[in-house]
């Protein structure tokens, strides 16, 4: 049985969008699949007391510098975003939105790289608009999905299972109930995938 990496994301954490970049191939090294979980950061925050690094100059410009390196290890495009912070909720409810379409890594591909490498204003309607319409979206339709009273509620329901499980911030991934907080950890759910692989009995031929 494939083992579930469950993802707790949100689109305005540069941490979610390194993470994204690398999950994938994590996953297909060791026969994992991906549940991707779309959170509202804000209300975890509000909810846990926790905040943003970037609100302590001297953490924030340090969070940058780190976030490039890892960027630079991994070999992918990353610029912190000089809008940032970024009001997050109509892009994650597009998330919840796709979450069960075949269409859901095209949509996250764009709000990501419009975010954390072109460096876009995702706040301002009109920009998510063109950047979903280059995507092959139609903005309009994404709009009528995000105002749908079972996408609002789906959103308001991950994040209070969460909170529940003890997601205090993003990216937060769990196998099973071990959780592993922050795109730093991922060599350690790497490692625990692996070493769940070897000890489980192979099925008899």
């Amino acid at each position: 049985m494939k083992q579930t990496i469950d993802v707790y994301f949100d689109v305005g954490s540069p941490a979610s969008y390194l993470a994204w970049t690398q999950l994938p191939d994590l996953a297909a090294r060791h026969g994992a699949r991906i549940n991707w979980r779309p959170i509202l950061l804000g209300a975890v925050f509000q909810a846990t007391g926790n905040q943003t690094p970037a609100v302590i100059p001297a953490k924030g410009r340090y969070m940058s510098m780190d976030l490039q390196r890892f960027a630079q290890a991994y070999g992918v495009d990353f610029r912190f975003n000089p809008h940032f912070p970024v009001n997050t909720l109509m892009l994650m409810r597009g998330a919840v939105a796709y979450l069960d379409s075949p269409r859901l890594q095209d949509y996250l591909g764009a709000v990501f790289r419009a975010l954390w490498v072109d460096g876009q204003n995702m706040g301002e309607p009109d920009v998510v608009a063109d950047v979903l319409a280059r995507a092959g979206f139609d903005p309009q339709e994404v709009l009528g999905k995000v105002e749908q009273p079972d996408i609002k509620q789906a959103l308001k329901d991950i994040t209070a299972q969460a909170l529940e499980r003890g997601v205090f911030g993003a990216p937060t991934l769990f196998l099973g109930d071990a959780m592993y907080f922050g795109q730093d950890r991922l060599w350690q759910v790497e490692e625990a995938l692996a070493d769940s692989a070897h000890s489980t009995p192979k099925e008899s031929s």
